[in-house]
């Protein structure tokens, strides 16, 4: 049992730093206060000019991870290309929205009826990887959340950057691409439904 002490004293500090890692909300124009008395609000997401890991477009990132899959399997890597899009709506959109109305306690995602709409802009996704624990990298995803007024887009309420918002190390077995990504959103509706709360 004494050889099992240094083990979990490791794992214990090793989880708080994980959980030290997080992510940093910040209002840089405008205000959000006109959401507290509003019980629904319209969520859209963008992703146009993102970059993705060392790649400034995400299209070269796209372009270079299908070759490399189709190279070790042919057609692997163009079912990672579509499964890469895909993952967007119902996988980190829905991850977002769900941790969004938890800590928020309003009605988010699709609510075209809403007064006001956020819209959340990804402007940097890392994937990470893992090939077990713990040989990996935790995802992570930077952003901006714009609320603006449904009928009027063009009237801007605030703006809020969201930046380190990391995927979880799920005790290092997370080999799916779009589970670690969908982390991350998860993280950043958390800490926008706080920041709003």
């Amino acid at each position: 049992m004494k050889s099992l002490q240094p083990v979990v004293a490791f794992l214990f500090f090793l989880s708080l730093s994980m959980n030290g890692q997080a992510q940093h909300v910040k209002l840089v124009e405008g205000a959000f206060d006109v959401l507290n008395n509003e019980k629904k609000i319209n969520i859209e997401f963008t992703y146009d000019s993102m970059k993705v890991g060392k790649y400034d477009k995400e299209q070269d990132f796209i372009a270079h991870k299908t070759a490399d899959l189709n190279k070790s399997e042919p057609g692997k890597g163009d079912t990672w290309a579509k499964k890469w899009v895909e993952d967007r709506g119902y996988k980190f959109e829905e991850k977002f929205n769900e941790e969004f109305k938890k800590y928020s306690d309003k009605e988010g995602g699709p609510q075209k009826d809403a007064k006001y709409t956020i819209i959340f802009h990804t402007t940097f996704t890392e994937p990470g990887f893992s090939a077990g624990w713990p040989v990996r990298k935790n995802a992570e995803i930077r952003g901006e959340a714009i609320i603006v007024e449904t009928a009027n887009r063009n009237n801007v309420i605030g703006k809020i950057t969201v930046e380190k918002a990391m995927g979880g190390p799920y005790g290092g077995f997370d080999f799916d691409t779009g589970v670690r990504i969908a982390d991350a959103y998860g993280e950043a509706g958390k800490a926008l439904g706080k920041f709003i709360k």
